[in-house]
């Protein structure tokens, strides 16, 4: 039998996909459903067909799932952050694992390889260190700030996330409470007109130190002062107030210009025992927490004996790097970001790190730049992007010859199909280590040995 858009049907929710939906089997269609849970028997109506998948909604738990819980946020079908609040953490974790396991073995062809226990968060709730909260107006007139809504430049209006630090939720407020009375107008995308675009937000949690960040149309808005005092009467640990100029019609949130209202131009913390100074510009960890979990496993994996030279690609502001700089006889950090470059030289000079190099440039350029001169990393780490290594990269490390390859990282799908490439060079994946780096959402980190040996 066919399945046609507005069919009903029963349908037993058997596992999940990548991005976090529930997925069922009728006849050999498969069909998707956001918000079911592993477990359920639904009543689904049919929103999409193709020849062997459908999307649908559900329209009645006609049995609930034991994984099922009830919903602590009131924003959760809507906004495009959270997949897995209906469901309680160990299922997720399950989840996540077997999206990882499932990777390896139909993309990467690696069915022998056991993933080892995913290393779950201590707090699923409350750990991002950062949020960029789009700002509009609503049909009452009045300001809005929230989350888009999936595939949308939608705002959610959201009061309090519970994925973030109670001093976000302070601080909304108090930017409310004062933009309601500061007559700036609001950013429209599709005019470019209007000054007030986004509010940003940092945290450090180790110092629980605070940035905020707004992210203006112009070169700053009216009554930054009253914006100041509200912010430090209303936010704790708050101890920086900063202006960033995006004059560009684009949906990047920052522009290059930071002006410094109130405080520190950066707020600090620590990670795996070293001081990283944060700009609205830094890349660093969203989840800090989740980060030592994770550096911890690399290093493990890494096996540094204070010998070796450590290549680390993609290496950001060198905080995979310093962090086991102490172990390694020469660390080398590449990055194709100017600014992370020159934040990661500040934070190897602060933490009186010596043995650490940082060039700019782009990561295959780089490594192929490093042959030429007779740099022969005994250890590599990787941790790209989402969409993985080009095959021209993965050419040049095997050509380097390392002893091990590190790989962190954050899509099991790339993951996979990179790792195929290594293999075919003669580098055999002995450890993978799924991490939750971001809890409740459809992400999961993953860290890789590869050692280079027979295939």
């Amino acid at each position: 039998m066919d399945l046609k858009k507005n069919d009903f049907i029963d349908l037993e929710i058997t596992g999940y996909t990548a991005q976090g939906s529930g997925v069922g089997r009728y006849n050999d269609i498969a069909v998707f459903v956001p918000l079911a849970a592993k477990g359920d028997r639904l009543r689904v109506k049919i929103l999409k067909t193709a020849k062997t998948y459908a999307f649908g909604r559900i329209d009645k738990i006609l049995k609930a799932s034991e994984d099922r819980i009830a919903l602590d946020c009131a924003q959760f079908a809507q906004c495009g952050g959270c997949v897995y609040r209906h469901i309680d953490y160990t299922a997720e974790l399950q989840a996540k694992q077997q999206m990882v396991q499932d990777a390896l073995e139909r993309i990467g062809g690696f069915r022998k390889i056991a993933v080892r226990p995913i290393v779950g968060a201590k707090a699923p709730d409350r750990y991002r260190n950062k949020a960029q909260l789009p700002i509009g107006c609503g049909p009452d007139g009045k300001i809005r700030m929230g989350f888009f809504a999936n595939h949308s430049h939608r705002i959610i209006p959201c009061e309090e996330c519970l994925l973030q630090p109670e001093e976000f939720t302070a601080a909304m407020e108090a930017f409310r409470q004062w933009a309601e009375q500061s007559g700036d107008s609001v950013y429209e995308e599709e005019t470019g007109k209007g000054r007030l675009r986004h509010l940003y937000l940092r945290k450090a949690n180790a110092t629980g130190e605070v940035m905020a960040c707004v992210v203006v149309n112009g070169n700053g808005v009216h009554y930054e002062s009253e914006l100041v005092n509200i912010l430090k009467e209303k936010v704790l640990g708050l101890k920086s107030v900063i202006m960033n100029v995006n004059r560009e019609k684009t949906n990047v949130v920052l522009g290059k210009e930071c002006r410094t209202v109130w405080g520190s131009d950066t707020i600090t913390d620590t990670l795996c025992g070293l001081n990283f100074h944060i700009s609205p510009m830094s890349f660093y960890q969203v989840n800090r927490d989740q980060a030592e979990r994770l550096y911890t496993i690399a290093g493990k994996y890494a096996g540094l004996t204070g010998k070796e030279t450590l290549l680390d690609l993609y290496c950001g502001t060198g905080t995979i790097g310093l962090s086991m700089a102490k172990n390694a006889a020469k660390v080398i950090g590449v990055e194709i970001v100017e600014q992370a470059v020159e934040d990661a030289k500040r934070n190897a000079q602060d933490n009186r790190i010596d043995n650490a190099e940082f060039l700019c440039a782009d990561a295959a350029e780089a490594a192929s730049m490093l042959k030429n001169r007779g740099e022969r990393p005994d250890v590599v780490i990787i941790d790209p992007p989402r969409k993985g290594c080009d095959a021209s990269l993965i050419e040049t490390i095997a050509g380097m010859a390392p002893q091990r390859v590190v790989y962190v990282s954050c899509d099991p799908a790339t993951l996979a199909r990179d790792l195929k490439l290594f293999f075919q060079k003669g580098y055999k994946p002995q450890q993978v280590t799924p991490v939750d780096m971001f809890p409740r959402t459809n992400h999961v980190e993953t860290v890789v040995l590869m050692s280079r040996g027979e295939k």
